[in-house]
């Protein structure tokens, strides 16, 4: 195949690699147990007290499991898990706050799993409890994950109170056909009135997000759901690519692999989002967020300090990522840690005044390197290899093993580089993951990977 020149069918066939989606490195799946509790408290204390802090509050519970969800929840229909876990999660609070000299939050990240399960009242309850242990007075962007089907009026009112500044609300797909394929029946105009009720309560930054690669999803489907989204004006979109991975998230079982579209119309669906929203306007951020040009993500990426984390695409610049919950994940200058995921162990923890950290990984300096140059990939989506390498202490030789790897993607077009300095061209854009991947020294598993497109 002449150089610069590709085929539909190789496109076809990058698309169907599996890769990580770095949205750490290295990836969850190579936290180690060795890294627990105890590792956790040193973590913690050694935090300078005027760390920039910000919290993620996972909240793993549903009202009903929806067949396309590969998040850590689950579903109950009673109050008193709920009740159960509100209090391990202030009593995590409290040993954190224990542990640690730093006080300044300046985000606030509620996930799930649906946190309004909680209800406002106890949600509250928690934010009062950081603000008595911790100092919210800086708090620049506080944030909750919301699933339309479940706000109201009086719910939109109660986040704002305790000083909710952005809500993203989690739609999918808007066809009716493809939202009984995924069990999630949410009619436009029910996320049309949350959209109303957020705005009339003073939550004015909105997030959407959406998806392709559903089952009976087709291109028109997307475009659709995009055109009737986009006319809720909202300030982000996350477009994800769904993951079938059933051997993990055994609901999704219920999908049957024949209803899901082929790589060639996964591809077109994600090419056609991506002229959908910068044709209305909005920015491309790295892989697959969207932004206004007036929102802070958008400025973010244009002044080069865009991040990565487990939330996706941020401008968060905070010295230390505190997870809390069952299954959070933290991260702290010297690496990553996770709680429990199974609640059985959270709460012993928790109950015996322990940190609930059962795996984690430290960070070496070359993991440190290496992840910086798959962040300014993914983020900035261009790297100067060899000045990266210098501001690191490493010879400026260091990738060039790795470089070697990019010949394929060159030959297509799809990564440009001079010398050490790599920069992904719009075409390459929705194979971003891929570019970033030579760059892992830890090896993958594809298997446990979703596709790059």
């Amino acid at each position: 195949m002449a150089s610069n020149a590709r085929s539909t069918w190789t496109d076809l066939a990058l698309a169907e690699r599996a890769v990580p989606r770095y949205t750490s490195y290295p990836t969850a799946l190579h936290f180690k147990p060795e890294i627990g509790a105890a590792t956790y408290a040193d973590w913690l204390a050694a935090l300078p007290s005027d760390a920039a802090l910000s919290l993620y509050l996972h909240v793993p519970f549903c009202a009903e499991m929806c067949s396309y969800c590969g998040c850590h929840t689950k579903v109950v229909r009673r109050r008193e898990p709920i009740d159960s876990y509100l209090a391990r999660l202030l009593a995590e609070i409290d040993l954190i706050a224990d542990l640690t000299p730093a006080r300044v939050v300046r985000r606030l990240h509620w996930g799930g799993g649906t946190p309004t399960m909680l209800g406002v009242e106890s949600m509250a309850e928690v934010v009062a409890r950081l603000a008595r242990r911790f100092d919210l007075t800086h708090v620049s962007e506080h944030a909750v994950e919301l699933d339309p089907r479940h706000v109201d009026n009086a719910i939109a009112r109660g986040l704002a109170g305790m000083g909710v500044t952005r809500a993203s609300l989690g739609v999918q797909d808007l066809n009716p056909h493809v939202q009984r394929a995924i069990g999630r029946i949410q009619p436009f105009e029910m996320v049309a009135r949350t959209v109303d009720a957020l705005r009339e309560a003073g939550i004015a930054a909105i997030n959407m997000d959406l998806m392709y690669g559903l089952p009976e999803q087709s291109e028109h489907d997307l475009e659709r759901s995009i055109a009737r989204a986009l006319t809720l004006a909202p300030s982000r979109i996350a477009l994800f690519g769904y993951a079938h991975v059933p051997w993990f998230k055994t609901h999704q079982r219920l999908i049957a692999e024949s209803a899901l579209p082929g790589a060639e119309a996964r591809l077109a669906q994600a090419r056609a989002a991506f002229d959908a929203f910068t044709t209305a306007g909005y920015e491309a951020i790295g892989l697959d967020h969207f932004a206004r040009a007036d929102d802070p993500l958008a400025t973010a990426a244009r002044e080069g300090r865009l991040h990565r984390n487990f939330q996706g695409y941020t401008d968060d610049e905070a010295d230390a990522l505190i997870g809390l919950g069952a299954s959070a994940i933290g991260r702290l200058p010297q690496g990553f840690v996770q709680n429990a995921p199974d609640f059985g162990a959270y709460y012993r923890a928790i109950d015996a005044g322990r940190l609930a950290t059962v795996r984690g990984y430290a960070l070496s300096p070359e993991d440190k390197l290496r992840g910086d140059a798959i962040a300014q990939l993914m983020c900035q989506g261009s790297v100067d290899l060899a000045e990266l390498a210098h501001t690191h202490g490493a010879d400026p030789s260091f990738f060039d093993e790795d470089l070697a790897k990019l010949d394929e993607l060159a030959a297509y077009g799809m990564v440009e580089r001079d010398r050490r300095a790599v920069r992904i061209t719009e075409d390459g854009r929705p194979f971003l993951r891929l570019a970033a991947a030579p760059f892992d020294g830890h090896g993958m598993a594809p298997s446990r990977h979703a596709r790059a497109v």
